[in-house]
């Protein structure tokens, strides 16, 4: 039985999907995404197509699965996952540098079952994305939990916490994996960076343990995710021009609405994605003695690390990195047609950009700026091994 304490947050169990696919299908705006997702199906067909699935996973693997794999055929040029320094058949925090709000997570879970794992994930997304109540029992139906977030500061601690056990509770009761971005929102310039509150949160739930103990009963995997192309980068960076022509600019929920949309449908190129080994072995060398926002900072540090070691790096990221620098020193990784192609498609995504006195040389820079982090940081990371 799971504790009546996460019943705001947690993903749904068996028991209670015949109300929610009630509730789904009788949704209108939830009945035309089913007319883009399922083309031509009748709607009474979905619902007995639904009906059969008796658990979350077997939704997935039964009717979400075959939409991100042809996802993945019409939008990518192949996704890819690397997970040799991880044992499939066991359980994991899988916690990741963040680009796509709606892809990350959801092509994982399909990496996952690919590659040997029996099941997919569970999923921490903020409750910011689920205006729409269709949209909250879909991402609880396919095993997201709810991350809360623009609470008084009370109340942020007293959700933290639940939500730190949660995590525990899935780890150690549920025996799943977990995905969890390395900090709130998305890198929006790409320099990924752990955000130490994450890890905070981390450490406030679960059993009565020390810093290491905690974190090692979450099997925290670093794991690093690669776009060829970011379909959502000309979105950012018309938030970058926003945020500094004004200084109160805030996003509005449409703009999220956006961003899933182009993250969803956008093209993005090669994709892949690789598991760094398991930190519990490494967390044993640590000296807990040390004070906690120093421990914290350090082990924040370490995941860094092993996500920017194990970038794979595009023509895209060369190409963005010479050209920040004004120089050719990575030409032999691309050619002229690559480049060509890499400014065509740079351009194409600026015009898209609507904003009163567009600043055509600041957007490009803030996109370039995307494209070369990645390689910047592996190049960091990779220096001294």
């Amino acid at each position: 039985m799971i504790p009546s304490e996460f019943d705001d947050i947690r993903s749904y169990e068996a028991e209670e999907l015949p109300k929610v696919y009630e509730r789904l299908l009788l949704d209108p705006q939830f009945q035309k995404i089913l007319t883009f997702v399922m083309p031509g199906v009748p709607l009474e067909k979905v619902r007995q197509e639904f009906f059969s699935c008796k658990t979350p996973l077997e939704f997935q693997l039964r009717l979400c699965y075959n939409f991100l794999d042809n996802l993945i055929k019409k939008t990518t040029l192949g996704c890819t996952m690397d997970s040799s320094e991880v044992d499939a058949s066991k359980r994991y925090t899988f916690v990741s540098n963040h680009r796509d709000i709606t892809i990350d997570s959801a092509f994982l879970s399909k990496m996952l079952v690919d590659n040997g794992f029996g099941t997919t994930c569970e999923i921490a997304i903020g409750d910011n994305l689920l205006g729409l109540s269709w949209v909250e029992d879909f991402v609880r139906l396919t095993k997201s939990f709810i991350v809360k977030r623009g609470l008084p500061p009370r109340d942020s601690l007293l959700a933290s916490k639940k939500l730190s056990n949660y995590m525990y509770y899935v780890a150690e009761t549920k025996h799943d994996n977990i995905w969890i971005a390395q900090r709130e929102g998305r890198a929006k310039d790409s320099d990924d960076r752990t955000q130490t509150t994450i890890l905070k949160m981390m450490i406030m739930g679960g059993p009565k343990a020390g810093v290491i103990e905690k974190l090692k009963r979450l099997n925290i995997v670093p794991l690093t995710i690669s776009y060829e192309y970011d379909a959502s980068d000309y979105l950012k960076a018309k938030e970058f021009q926003a945020k500094r022509d004004d200084k109160n600019w805030k996003k509005q929920k449409a703009e999220d609405i956006e961003s899933m949309r182009s993250g969803i449908l956008g093209w993005k190129g090669h994709m892949h994605y690789h598991t760094a080994p398991c930190i519990n072995s490494w967390l044993d060398t640590l000296d807990e003695s040390m004070p906690r926002h120093e421990l914290l900072e350090t082990i924040a540090h370490h995941i860094d690390e092993e996500i920017h070691k194990r970038y794979r790096l595009y023509p895209s990221n060369y190409i963005a990195m010479d050209m920040l620098k004004g120089g050719k020193e990575n030409s032999s990784k691309y050619s002229d047609k690559e480049k060509e192609d890499f400014l065509k498609y740079l351009r194409l995504q600026i015009e898209k950009i609507n904003l009163p006195h567009k600043d055509e040389d600041f957007l490009l820079e803030r996109m370039l700026t995307m494209y070369a982090n990645p390689a910047i940081n592996y190049f960091k990371a990779t220096s001294h091994q």
